[in-house]
């Protein structure tokens, strides 16, 4: 967790303290409804909020081994939802065979994407593919003007995530009545919480309509965390210390009681098993005596464990909380 201890001097892990305070320690799993595939760090875009450190000249992509694996599991245990992210997933060679067969146990799948790998030359057949396997799409789209994205993703991000966006319409993504769900992903362009969820979806859901015709489902809000490329800006910038105590003095007990890890397994490009994504980015795996590998996969042990959690906890509990899925208080 380097770069976060020092963050609150010589406390050695708040977060705990906040659990204990909300008679909530040891956070505990309450079982796994989403089984979370992150399929490596090779990506299209090196964004500067990334918390994966994503990236072209990344080279960690998950082998068909692991896939197998995943797939094993997830044939076994028939998990409601396989949610898969990256990096860019759609780079890894075995990302289809993982999307079709997975939809094919009828497990619900969901995808993660950047948008502009969809226009990019061998994947412009994706959306298309998507909806006849029946993928939940969610994609990251900073704002709904140009500037504020290609500030936060690179120039000319924002066109070419309108153009992919138009893509997945036209095949019934986030078109009312089609059942293809399409939902965007907000995240902060600074050192702040997001704003209301609700709020910053209906201004997304009308001005992204008015000036370039294009529709979705539904918006999600997801607070930066203290990870990966966006915890090197706030180190470089000085915001660090008070970005952990904005976090810190936000902490919602009620966003604690229904964070995402407590129903998510997470399994790393080498198939290292952890409770979320973001412990993932930290090497903290599954830890307190449960498996910590999809080789040695244990649904009964790992769906009681105890959560590894830290002072990056409190960007998934500050607020209305953070989650995969936006907000998780309403």
């Amino acid at each position: 967790m380097e770069g976060l201890s020092g963050a609150y001097g010589d406390e050695r892990n708040p977060f705990e303290r906040s659990l204990g305070e909300s008679n909530l320690f040891p956070l505990m799993s309450e079982g796994i409804s989403v089984f979370q595939v992150n399929m490596g760090k090779v990506c299209n875009q090196a964004c500067r909020h990334c918390h994966v450190g994503a990236g072209p000249g990344r080279t960690e992509s998950m082998s068909g081994h692991i896939v197998d694996e995943c797939l094993k599991v997830l044939k076994s245990r028939r998990y409601p939802t396989l949610d898969i992210t990256g990096g860019a997933p759609e780079m890894n060679p075995d990302y289809r065979r993982l999307v079709a067969t997975a939809s094919s146990f009828g497990i619900n799948v969901k995808t993660r994407t950047n948008l502009t790998i969809l226009i990019e030359d061998g994947y412009r057949d994706l959306p298309a593919f998507l909806a006849r396997n029946d993928v939940e799409v969610v994609a990251s789209l900073p704002y709904f003007s140009s500037e504020t994205t290609d500030r936060q993703r690179g120039g000319g991000v924002f066109e070419a995530s309108i153009e992919s966006l138009r893509a997945l319409n036209s095949v019934g993504y986030g078109v009312e009545g089609s059942g293809l769900k399409l939902f965007l992903v907000y995240n902060p362009c600074g050192a702040f919480l997001p704003p209301p969820q609700r709020a910053i979806e209906a201004d997304f859901r009308k001005e992204l309509k008015k000036r370039h015709g294009v529709s979705f489902t539904g918006l999600f809000t997801i607070t930066n965390m203290p990870v990966g490329r966006f915890l090197d800006f706030l180190n470089v910038s000085g915001n660090l210390p008070g970005y952990m105590e904005r976090l810190k003095s936000s902490y919602n007990p009620a966003a604690a009681l229904n964070v995402m890890c407590r129903n998510t397994i997470s399994v790393a490009w080498d198939g290292s098993l952890y409770d979320c994504d973001f412990n993932q980015m930290l090497g903290l795996k599954c830890a307190f005596g449960v498996p910590d590998h999809i080789t040695e996969f244990d649904h009964e042990r790992l769906s009681v464990r105890r959560i590894v959690t830290g002072p990056h906890c409190y960007g998934c509990t500050a607020g209305a909380g953070s989650s995969c899925t936006g907000a998780v208080v309403k």
